[in-house]
Parts: C-alpha cells; structure tokens; sequence
C-alpha cells in the first residue's frame, strides 16, 4: 500500500475517463460497495458508501488530495491503458 498526492481535478478527470461499468468493475475486484469507490474519487454518499482515506486541501485545480492508499487509482489507470484490473495481494 502505498500514499500519494494528486489535485482534486486530475482525480476526478480519471473517473470521467474511465468506461461505463469501471467503477463497478473496480468495487467487485475488491470486494467494496460502489458507492466506496465513488467515494475515493470526490463522491460524498457516506449512506451506502464509506470513506477511503483521501484527505483534501484547498487550492489551485480543485485543491489537493492525499490518497492514503493508491489501489484504487492503479486499477483505474490500468483501465484507461487498456488492461485488465488485478488484485495484488
């Protein structure tokens, strides 16, 4: 596991790129609620979905988020270049 810092925008340009059903794809491969997943990139349905360790700042490009675990982005990155989303243990 590990951490990094990335604007709030750039996050949220990831997850619009990303194909219909990804986010879903994303919560099964991991076993999480959707609403999770939505969650790490902005969402705010704390009802059905949990947070997931992004912490935000404001400024500049939508301000800053620090993502305490990166697996997440990782299998959506891997998506957008086309390839299959793994589990690593």
């Amino acid at each position: 596991m590990s951490t990094t810092t990335i604007t709030f925008n750039q996050l949220r340009k990831i997850k619009d790129s990303l194909p219909d059903g990804s986010i879903r794809t994303i919560a099964e491969k991991l076993n999480l609620d959707v609403e999770t997943v939505r969650n790490y990139f902005g969402g705010a349905n704390y009802d059905r979905g949990k947070s997931v360790g992004i912490h935000l700042e404001q400024g500049p490009d939508g301000g800053i988020v620090e993502l305490d675990d990166t697996t997440i982005l990782e299998m959506a990155r891997k998506i957008l270049k086309g390839d299959k989303p793994t589990v690593q243990s």
